[in-house]
């Protein structure tokens, strides 16, 4: 199991202050929508040149017709993000396009599909996609599989069901993650390492129990340690 590091704060200045403080760990450090859309590109080249060894997660869910999301996947591979993820109710001919497109580059990033959001509650989502959480998820991470992809985003809940009916090869990536029982905040399917551990997660991600931390340090080593 590897940590991502939720770098979610509001300005670009504390993710960089946050990551200096982790810079002596090999994390990957996860970038979501805001901070690309405010500090683009040069803020990833920005972490790595604070640690070489920094994986990025670029985190921006693309979701759109196939040819705009396989152009859009080639753009992000060619900027060496080391993964990406789409929305999975894209369709199957929209992961298959951007999946051909990255695979024809050198060193293409790993890709993940977003299965079921985890801020969503059971009902909401049923309301959206005429289903539950459990069926889609798993449909969509089939979908996946056979389209070639590395893994998908899930909660901690659908990851073994998502390995049973794919491979226990087929990544899975949590966010929401509450490691020692902290607030959940706007998250409403959130677990902590042990049970992330039992569910054979790969990676979790860590937000607002380490950022708003006192000693951000320090909770990543107790994290690091569990895992």
């Amino acid at each position: 199991m590897e940590l991502a590091v939720a770098l979610d704060l509001p300005s670009k200045e504390q993710n960089i202050s946050l990551a200096r403080k982790l810079k002596n760990y090999n994390l990957w450090m996860k970038v979501g929508l805001r901070s690309y859309i405010r500090d683009g590109k040069s803020f990833l080249d920005e972490l790595k040149q604070i640690n070489p060894d920094f994986k990025i997660f670029l985190d921006l869910k693309l979701y759109d017709i196939p040819n705009t999301m396989a152009d859009a996947a080639e753009e992000i591979a060619k900027i060496g993000v080391d993964m990406f993820n789409v929305h999975a109710s894209a369709g199957s001919r929209a992961l298959q396009s951007v999946m051909q497109r990255v695979k024809s580059l050198k060193n293409p990033p790993l890709v993940l599909a977003v299965t079921a959001l985890t801020s969503f509650a059971p009902e909401e989502f049923e309301a959206i996609y005429g289903a539950s959480i459990e069926e889609k998820a798993k449909e969509f991470a089939k979908m996946s599989y056979e389209a070639g992809l590395d893994g998908v985003v899930c909660s901690v809940f659908e990851s073994p069901l998502i390995k049973e009916v794919t491979s226990q090869e087929f990544l899975t990536l949590t966010p929401g993650i509450r490691p020692f029982g902290e607030d959940t905040g706007d998250q409403r399917r959130v677990a902590d390492i042990a049970a992330a551990k039992e569910a054979g997660v790969d990676f979790i991600v860590v937000g607002r129990p380490i950022y708003q931390a006192d000693d951000p340090k320090e909770v990543v080593e107790k994290i690091l340690t569990k895992i």
